[in-house]
């Protein structure tokens, strides 16, 4: 994929059960001036996902009823909560600067664009819908921690491209890991997908055939670093729920006291 063109490739094979694909193109060099004021220039588009999650958030009730009852969700639920997804993948990915071209507005990207999702209508349980709730929360742990590990070092990964001019390989393979497990985890919620979020740490490199893979992300075959740089993610996002309470809890304490004893 050094050459920056889109590329699909065949499909992973849906002999067991079919995960959600993110396909990212990995670029060469990324433009510092971009990675200087990448935040600034995705304002807009922090202003229109606000109303895209609000809109998805109804959405989703009307589809979990519906899911219920059809053991799928309508198509034009799907087809909107499929276009609000990969409008929201392809924001992150520019946000945390796994690549350097401006996200469309549009839920539907050009097939050229270097950030892509592959999600498939199929039956649901009905079962699993009705207890969806309650089977995402492990998952939601996992991309919470994941997620909130990467930000509390984004200032340092941000000065690492900035100053490289590209995000170095286990950097963007961790960053990329950590974004396409929130995929997984978003269509699992919004039942675009039976399969339990997974592939945290990569894929096995047997996963497609060699010249066959789509993207740098299909298959995500990751390097050691890489997959150590996903766990100090884990360790930091975990560090951080730790401590926020711990803090929140002495701050209000201290609260209490002053108030108590009448002394600022």
């Amino acid at each position: 994929m050094a050459d920056g063109r889109w590329s699909p490739g065949r499909k992973e094979a849906d002999a067991d059960e079919f995960r959600p694909v993110l396909d990212i193109i990995e670029p060469g060099r990324q433009r510092r001036l971009t990675v200087l004021v990448r935040l600034l220039l995705l304002i807009p588009h922090f202003i229109v996902l606000f109303f895209l999650h609000i809109a998805a958030f109804f959405a989703v009730i009307v589809g979990w009823f519906a899911a219920l009852v059809l053991g799928r969700l309508p198509d034009p639920v799907f087809r909107f909560l499929a276009g609000f997804l990969g409008y929201d993948m392809r924001v992150s990915a520019s946000q945390m600067l796994l690549i350097d071209r401006y996200p469309p507005f549009a839920l539907t990207p050009p097939p050229d664009y270097p950030v892509q999702i592959d999600v498939r209508p199929t039956q649901l349980n009905r079962l699993a819908v009705l207890f969806r709730v309650f089977l995402m929360i492990p998952a939601a742990v996992v991309q919470s921690l994941a997620v909130y590990g990467w930000w509390v070092l984004a200032f340092v990964w941000w000065l690492i491209t900035l100053v490289l001019g590209r995000m170095p390989r286990p950097l963007f393979e961790a960053t990329a890991a950590t974004l396409r497990y929130r995929m997984r985890f978003s269509s699992y919620v919004m039942m675009l997908t039976p399969a339990y979020p997974k592939g945290l740490f990569g894929d096995d490199d047997l996963a497609v055939s060699q010249g066959h893979s789509a993207s740098a992300t299909r298959p995500l075959v990751m390097s050691s670093a890489g997959k150590w740089l996903v766990v100090l993610f884990l360790v930091l996002g975990l560090a951080g729920h730790i401590t926020t309470p711990v803090t929140t809890t002495t701050m209000t304490s201290d609260d209490d006291t002053v108030r108590v004893s009448g002394r600022p």
